[in-house]
């Protein structure tokens, strides 16, 4: 059995981890959203829930000022 050097077996460790992370490298940021207060008429724009008491109002959007819409492409 032929023996494998240490430089190749480094060259086919690097490029098995470059293939498993391939589809990390297309990942998107996460859109914003407007969230609406339960006990008031107060808006803000987060990604993500500002807590209890919030429900999300209107997006997707691309900016942090939620005025770009975020244009959804079905496949």
């Amino acid at each position: 059995m032929p023996r494998v050097s240490i430089d190749r077996m480094r060259a086919l460790c690097l490029l098995a981890a470059s293939l498993t992370l391939l589809p990390l490298a297309g990942a998107a940021p996460a859109p914003w959203y407007q969230w609406r207060s339960a006990g008031s008429t107060r808006d803000v724009c987060a990604q993500t829930s500002p807590g209890s008491g919030w429900t999300r109002s209107d997006g997707p959007f691309v900016d942090a000022g939620c005025s770009r819409p975020l244009r959804l492409i079905r496949l």
